[in-house]
């Protein structure tokens, strides 16, 4: 208030100067020139009134003091603890307080991504995540896993022992990492089949080649043979032709995996979409007695994605659901998809059925390339449905369901 009372002392004392300078010199000699001499010597004052008036606002422009009537050693440290405060609640990680230095205590989030991990929409049993936090000892680092409405996330945790005001806690940091381990494993894997697939194609090419050359010669040569030996070679070089076919074919379905182009996203209606997955699904649903239902709410979602990659991934979840819902009779079976709008303005698609769901214990695998249950099967369909999810910036978990059948969530 000092600083501005002197302020408006400087601006009225530089007006007054302005005016006694002109009008003096005006009315005592009256001579023009003389007054333009005067107006040129007013020319520092003015600039002074300028600095004055510029420091004026610049003063009335600042925030004012929070605790304006503190001294200022308490209210630099007032400031700091505000700023550390936001900070804290900024922090691109989520925090937890546990009261208590054993495996046990109360648990409360300190910054706005620890409660936005357990506030509905994310974890689905936060009251077990807590048990979790606060089972763990001090000076602890792990990766911990816990269930979300999308599936089992895993999670770095960091907990640290300390003690306020005589009391002993745990710091619990809680770092969710699934996107970027999938993603690291999805890169792995990919370099992987790409190698391996290289590799076994330049020596499998060749041979399946050859075979059906040699195969074709027998058939020419057969009678200059003893009957016993033409028909030995022919079941021997036909055995090998049809195997190394097999495998060219089977190794080609795993470079496709490596060979996914970028995605090329579009605005996409996704009713539209799902209209075109059901033209393709539908018909062998109901050809065989089930059903496959599609809903959308509100029916105007739209998502910006490859209309054919993604479009891919869900035939590759029904087609898994088709072959899992097929009862001892090889009839019946239902699936749904369903699209909706979740917290913080996602969008989630649900793929769900009435089969006998994925075992517990496979469940962590079932992405995996090369893993599969089935009798005839690849273990390429889910891997595929991961990458392309992937690529138009989701992610795609197995989620517990509710009933029987198993269920996936993508979320984007």
């Amino acid at each position: 208030m000092a600083s501005e009372a002197r302020l408006k002392a400087g601006v009225l004392l530089s007006l007054a100067g302005i005016v006694l300078l002109a009008f003096g010199a005006g009315a005592v000699y009256g001579s023009p020139r003389l007054a333009v001499l005067c107006l040129l010597a007013t020319l520092p004052l003015v600039a002074s009134l300028w600095r004055c008036m510029d420091r004026l606002g610049a003063l009335r422009r600042a925030p004012p003091s929070i605790a304006p009537g503190l001294p200022i050693e308490q209210q630099a440290l007032l400031d700091n603890a505000l700023a550390l405060e936001a900070r804290l609640e900024h922090t691109p990680v989520a925090l937890f307080r546990i009261d208590g230095a054993g495996g046990e205590g109360q648990v409360a989030p300190l910054n706005g991504n620890a409660r936005k991990l357990v506030a509905p929409g994310r974890a689905s049993d936060p009251a077990g995540l807590y048990r979790q936090l606060a089972a763990q000892p001090g000076e602890r680092r792990a990766l911990i896993d816990f269930d979300t409405e999308r599936g089992t996330e895993r999670a770095l945790l960091a907990v640290s022992s300390l003690t306020l005001q005589g009391r002993a806690q745990r710091l619990a940091a809680l770092m969710p990492v699934e996107s970027e381990l999938e993603a690291e494993a999805l890169h792995a894997w990919r370099q992987l089949v790409h190698v391996l697939t290289h590799e076994i194609m330049n020596s499998l090419t060749p041979v399946a080649s050859l075979s059906h050359t040699a195969y074709g010669l027998l058939g020419e040569f057969r009678g200059a043979l003893p009957e016993d030996v033409g028909l030995d070679l022919s079941t021997a070089l036909d055995a090998i032709r049809r195997r190394a076919d097999s495998l060219v074919d089977f190794v080609a379905s795993y470079r496709s995996l490596s060979n996914v182009p970028p995605a090329q996203p579009e605005r996409l209606a996704i009713g539209a979409l799902f209209d075109r997955v059901d033209a393709l699904v539908g018909p062998a649903w109901r050809a065989r007695g089930g059903a496959v239902a599609f809903s959308v709410e509100p029916a105007s979602l739209e998502l910006m994605a490859d209309p054919g990659q993604l479009e891919q991934a869900l035939i590759n979840l029904l087609k898994n659901a088709f072959e899992a819902t097929a009862g001892n009779d090889g009839k019946g079976g239902q699936a749904w998809v369903a699209a909706r709008l979740v917290r913080g303005g996602r969008l989630r698609i649900e793929v769900s059925d009435d089969g006998p769901g994925v075992p517990d214990g496979l469940a962590a695998h079932i992405f995996t390339p090369f893993f599969t249950t089935k009798k005839q099967g690849g273990g390429i369909g889910l891997a595929m449905v991961r990458h392309l999810v992937h690529e138009n910036g989701g992610t795609v978990r197995h989620a517990r369901s509710v009933g029987r059948g198993a269920r996936f969530v993508l979320t984007f």
